[in-house]
């Protein structure tokens, strides 16, 4: 008996080793493509996580949190995601592209929060990207028979972190230190959190930026009393993204004959505050690596502010270095955190449908964009940096130096829509796009100038982990 509701034609079609299983199981459902307006209490999330003991399916509805501490409580195990590769060779098997939300497919014990029974109906992946299958609850019923129901969310409604309140980060901050460092804070920022001071070199570069009649041989001065960032510095101007006639052998020759003073400025400024805190041991599954984000990151914001018309365009430079260090934060958190980092690791896994802040703010009590403005302030960095750092997630933002976290915000979620960055791709609003007065045909262009780029960025982003 097939109980697949007709659909037109032009309905998604899942795929069919799925068709065939539901078939068999004889539940009836319909194909429905994935909308950003549908439900998340709607949409079941699945995530296949493992131990020495084996699998476990757990399915979850997409308004919610999943608590790995909960879990454990629960099971008495420390489940994990499985390893990506792993879960690669699964769904191949299947010829598919994402984990179904159907425990019959793995034939692991499942795990479901019971919270989803209380929706009518029910959006499940089909293992098609952009396809889900739509079932009532009864039919959803008939695909846990075998497993387990318990309470391993946290709704999202009860996680609210702070985008928007930069008023409150000062005390969050604080709050979240104490919370894991057993006590009393009264010192600065930079005091407490045990940061190291801002690099001598930053802080003569900062003091070149900010010089009008600053020469290219006093940069180069400047530059070469690092004799690693001098290297980066060449080999930067060497890559082939750009393309530079003859060899540069020189800090000199980076600068006059290919990248600029302002380019070198930023780009120096960039790597010596990047170097001021190591890269992290541990980081999510899949995560694209920190540099190589920074890279594309800066790159698009770039190409975004050269597009905008010249009356709302802000400093090239400055949006440049605010792409490079957009993702800071994440250097603070890991360097502050360190083990409840690698707990953050474990939850960004297993919640790939949130951003990277709620799970922070569910974990820690603030996220990383307080860190990493925070911190930028404590450093004397320019306002723009500061304000780009903090709202660059708040796509309303509209105060001061508005356009700065505005690119950033952009620059992300154009990123994110081709798997680069952390979090789920969201949709763009149109208000972001006529504030900083670019087309969403321009915004694609500027993305594909970039992805043809793509290896010689990569490349690039390798100069930046000499000592990281």
């Amino acid at each position: 008996m097939v109980n697949v509701a007709l659909t037109p034609d032009t309905q998604p079609r899942a795929p069919a080793v799925i068709v065939q299983l539901l078939e068999r199981l004889d539940l009836t459902y319909q194909t429905r493509a994935e909308q950003p307006a549908q439900n998340p209490a709607q949409r079941v999330q699945a995530i296949l996580l493992d131990d020495a003991l084996g699998a476990l399916l757990v399915l979850y509805p997409q308004s919610q949190l999943l608590d790995l501490g909960r879990l454990a409580e629960l099971t008495g195990r420390r489940l994990v995601a499985v390893k990506p590769e792993r879960l690669r060779h699964m769904l191949d098997t299947h010829q598919l592209s994402v984990l179904p939300a159907l425990p019959a497919l793995t034939s692991s014990p499942c795990l479901y929060d019971e919270r989803l029974l209380n929706e009518p109906t029910l959006l499940l992946d089909s293992g098609q990207p952009g396809v889900l299958l739509e079932m009532s609850c009864a039919a959803f019923r008939g695909l846990l028979h075998k497993a387990s129901a318990a309470r391993v969310g946290e709704p999202l409604d009860d996680i609210r972190p702070n985008r928007n309140r930069p008023d409150d980060d000062r005390a969050e901050i604080n709050q979240a230190v104490l919370a894991f460092t057993a006590r009393r804070i009264q010192q600065r920022l930079e005091q407490t959190l045990e940061i190291p001071p801002l690099p001598s070199t930053a802080k003569k570069i900062i003091s070149l930026r900010v010089d009008p009649h600053a020469s290219v041989d006093a940069i180069t001065a400047v530059v070469e009393t690092d004799p690693a960032l001098a290297a980066q510095v060449v080999s930067w101007a060497a890559s082939p993204y750009y393309a530079a006639p003859g060899k540069i052998r020189s800090v000199e020759d980076a600068i006059v004959r290919v990248l600029g003073v302002e380019v070198v400025l930023n780009l120096a400024l960039g790597l010596a505050l990047g170097k001021t805190l190591n890269l992290p041991k541990d980081q999510p599954q899949q995560a694209t690596p920190y540099w190589q984000q920074a890279i594309y990151s800066a790159a698009v914001i770039e190409a975004l502010t050269r597009a905008m018309p010249r009356a709302k365009r802000p400093e090239v430079g400055l949006s440049y270095l605010a792409g490079l260090l957009h993702n800071f934060g994440y250097l603070v958190l890991a360097y502050v955190f360190p083990p409840h980092f690698s707990l953050f690791c474990r939850h960004q896994e297993v919640n790939p449908h949130l951003d990277h802040s709620v799970i922070e703010h569910y974990l820690l009590g603030i996220n990383r964009e307080q860190m990493g403005s925070e911190l930028m302030r404590c450093w004397d960095m320019p306002e723009e940096l500061v304000t780009a750092l903090r709202f660059q997630h708040d796509p309303d933002y509209q105060g001061p130096h508005a356009a700065y976290p505005n690119l950033v915000c952009l620059a992300v979620q154009l990123l994110r829509k081709h798997g680069i960055g952390s979090g789920p791709p969201t949709t763009i609003a149109q208000s972001l796009f006529e504030r900083l007065g670019i087309s969403r045909s321009q915004a694609d262009e500027v993305m594909s100038t970039v992805l043809e780029a793509e290896a010689a960025l990569r490349e690039l982003s390798l100069h930046f982990n000499v000592r990281n």
